[in-house]
């Protein structure tokens, strides 16, 4: 039952591969949250914009995020689009899936902070003679940011590890596609995707390290 023979020289041979595809899977959760934040921020303005249409794609689209799994948003952007002639390669329908899911998940994190701000701030801006536009752009904002922050750190964290699904669409110059092809030549499973945990791992508690640092210099006041 437990005659099964380690072979870590092999797997460890692969390492620096291995962390190319870390750094493809760290750029990829980069730009997913940068994407996601400014299109959470756009949905949070859509909310609050008065206007039913806008409201409506916003709520449509944080439903569609929160309560269908990241795979299918992902399969969506990959295959669903052919169908309309949009083919995405597997990089940018890993992307766009999860940007959308951020995005999705940002915005109702926003919204939690929104509740946060006292309303009479925002009537103080307006009757300061700013526009809707100027009062949520210096007042609300960036006290929403703030709130919001420690969610979004989770949600960075979650975007990393959400990278791992695109080996489903052929994503294979991620951590997760690269051990996946370093395993199929040599069908030593449990070390390569051992060690791909143990960096997915470093990953994941570098980012909340820098974050909370990041939080510490940014919001001591």
């Amino acid at each position: 039952m437990f005659n099964y023979t380690f072979h870590w020289n092999q797997a460890l041979k692969a390492l620096p591969q291995m962390l190319d595809g870390a750094l493809v899977t760290l750029q990829i959760a980069v730009l997913s949250m940068v994407i996601g934040l400014v299109c959470a921020i756009a949905l949070t303005a859509f909310r609050l914009s008065g206007n039913r249409l806008l409201s409506a794609v916003a709520a449509v689209w944080v439903e569609i995020a929160r309560n269908t799994p990241a795979l299918f948003q992902i399969y969506m952007a990959h295959f669903g689009l052919g169908n309309f002639g949009i083919h995405l390669s597997p990089y940018t329908a890993l992307l766009a899936g999860i940007a959308f899911n951020n995005a999705g998940y940002l915005a109702e994190n926003f919204r939690g902070a929104l509740k946060a701000i006292p309303e009479t701030q925002t009537r103080t801006g307006r009757s300061l003679g700013m526009t809707p536009v100027q009062t949520f752009r210096f007042i609300v904002l960036p006290q929403m940011l703030r709130i919001g922050y420690l969610p979004a750190t989770n949600q960075m964290i979650w975007a990393i590890l959400m990278t791992s699904l695109g080996v489903t669409v052929g994503m294979n110059m991620d951590l997760a596609g690269v051990t996946q092809e370093l395993n199929a030549r040599s069908f030593r499973t449990f070390e390569f995707f051992a060690i791909a945990a143990v960096i997915y791992y470093l990953i994941a508690k570098l980012v909340t390290l820098a974050a909370r640092a990041l939080a510490w210099r940014l919001f001591r006041y």
